[in-house]
């Protein structure tokens, strides 16, 4: 009766390590790349957004900037964050919702 008992134990620990180790599995599921929102790393439909070229794009934004380091620094950071900068020097912001909705601490835009 001990060694019954011993074998069902033995069972049914490994299949508490087994389901142990199927959710561990599960928890380091990240998605592919495609399904990552750039913004908040929440797992969406967004096969829409493309990588552009965030320091050419910015260097045309920012191309008439009294302060381009700053401009493109800033200009960068939105572009990595929404994959898209709105055309034009300035304005625009209606071509990309994500660059125009980001503000700093202070309420004002980040996106140049």
């Amino acid at each position: 009766m001990d060694i019954r008992f011993s074998f069902i134990f033995i069972l049914y620990v490994l299949n508490i390590l087994n389901s142990i180790l199927s959710l561990k599995s599960y928890l380091n599921f990240s998605p592919p790349n495609s399904m990552v929102n750039s913004i908040d790393g929440v797992a969406t439909n967004t096969a829409k957004i493309q990588n552009i070229d965030c320091g050419g794009a910015c260097a045309s934004r920012c191309k008439l900037s009294s302060r381009p380091n700053l401009c493109k620094r800033a200009c960068g950071t939105c572009c990595a964050r929404c994959s898209c900068v709105p055309p034009g020097t300035s304005g625009g912001y209606d071509a990309c919702p994500c660059y125009a909705s980001m503000t700093t601490h202070g309420g004002r835009r980040k996106c140049p």
